[in-house]
């Protein structure tokens, strides 16, 4: 029954869009040709010191205005299990220059150790907050745990880790990978919003929420897989990491990783009225446009455009593509901009909230990077909206 409202819905959508053409034209009216004008790579794996690979990029920008890039620093090798670091570096020059790396969280040994990861920022309050996983494979280890380090310093130095099971019990949780929100527009302004997926036990996208400034934390919307609770076989409906944005009018769309195909090799696309209470099924579409190898990719809203980066390929992980919708990602300009044609993964978008001319001008991406496998190393590109031909 859930399986065939989806359908149905696409479809309608699908048709709509079909005949939907706008120009591609900023709301100052400015064209936007989008032209990578810097690009530096902030990690390489290789075994090099106690890391083997780094993984699982996140970006953000603070309310001081310094950029902070993280990653998962894998111990003993590329796969998700084992012990891990949680990997900073910090640019106060908007990505010129970085910090050494510092590991801000270690996990010890553990056989299932953290998992990346959301980070938001606290606006009001002037924090960051990283929000990750332990356990999340429940592999030799004890129960699943949500995890969440704060900085009141704008990066500089961290909390202890904090556990949350006792708000949201030890149900596997994965946050992101990407940002939460602060909640700007109504309904719930202030509220943080984090958004994320779970395994079996309990999968599909879940989001948690607090309105107190991250002291406490609750579970809101939830959008299932089918079937619920069991092992998942080709082209089930099984919704996994993705990325919240706020739009404009207070709405927040999420995009997420279409993990077995379901109907298509693309995203799906879920949004939420309510601040993250509720995801209703009705306001699931599949995007036929954002071709995807079933990955965790990039959404960020600026000025009334939406972006999203991903490896822009049904099959594999390569061709890191940079597109943009005018209408809230009903439709996206065929004109895209391929910031790598080699293998690529997981990608995260941020920019800075000011109001000079300057700011307006640049977003900035991170992902994985190689010549031979996706997981190489991490790049990080600064991106001017307006600098092509």
């Amino acid at each position: 029954m859930v399986g065939g409202l989806i359908w149905k819905r696409f479809s309608i959508i699908a048709t709509f869009l079909s005949f939907v053409a706008l120009p591609c034209l900023c709301a100052n009216g400015e064209q936007i040709t989008p032209l990578v004008v810097e690009e530096l790579l902030l990690w390489v794996g290789g075994g090099a010191g106690e890391v083997n690979t780094y993984r699982i990029p996140l970006l953000t920008f603070t309310k001081r205005g310094s950029l902070l890039a993280f990653s998962e620093a894998r111990k003993q090798s590329e796969v998700d299990l084992g012990s891990k670091f949680i990997a900073m570096r910090r640019s106060t020059d908007k990505g010129a220059t970085w910090s050494p790396t510092s590991f801000i969280v270690d996990d010890g040994s553990l056989a299932d150790g953290l998992n990346l990861g959301s980070v938001v920022i606290d606006e009001e309050k002037g924090s960051v907050l990283l929000i990750y996983s332990l356990c999340f494979h429940k592999y030799h280890c004890s129960t699943s745990s949500t995890m969440l380090v704060e900085s009141l310093d704008d990066g500089l130095s961290w909390s202890a880790p904090r556990n949350l099971s006792d708000m949201l019990g030890v149900k596997s949780f994965a946050p992101g990978p990407g940002f939460g929100i602060q909640k700007q527009y109504p309904p719930a302004v202030g509220r943080l919003v984090v958004c994320g997926h779970g395994s079996i036990p309990g999968d599909g996208v879940f989001c948690i929420l607090s309105d107190d400034h991250g002291v406490t934390w609750r579970y809101g919307a939830a959008l299932k897989s089918i079937p619920y609770n069991q092992p998942k076989k080709a082209q089930d409906f099984n919704p996994d990491e993705c990325q919240p944005v706020e739009m404009e009018d207070g709405s927040i769309v999420i995009n997420v990783r279409n993990n077995n195909n379901y109907h298509c090799r693309c995203r799906m696309v879920v949004r939420s009225f309510d601040g993250g209470e509720s995801l209703p099924v009705e306001e699931l579409i599949f995007d036929h446009t954002l071709v995807d190898p079933a990955v965790a990719a990039g959404a960020l809203q600026k000025e009334g455009i939406l972006f999203f980066t991903n490896p822009s390929n049904e099959q594999h992980r390569v061709n890191l593509t940079l597109r943009w919708s005018l209408n809230k990602g009903q439709t996206w300009e065929q004109k895209a901009v391929q910031i790598w044609a080699g293998p690529s993964g997981y990608s995260s978008m941020t920019s800075i909230r000011g109001h000079t001319p300057e700011d307006k001008k640049y977003i900035y991406v991170i992902y994985e990077k190689g010549h031979i496998d996706y997981d190489e190393s991490i790049s990080f590109v600064k991106v001017h909206l307006y600098g092509g031909i």
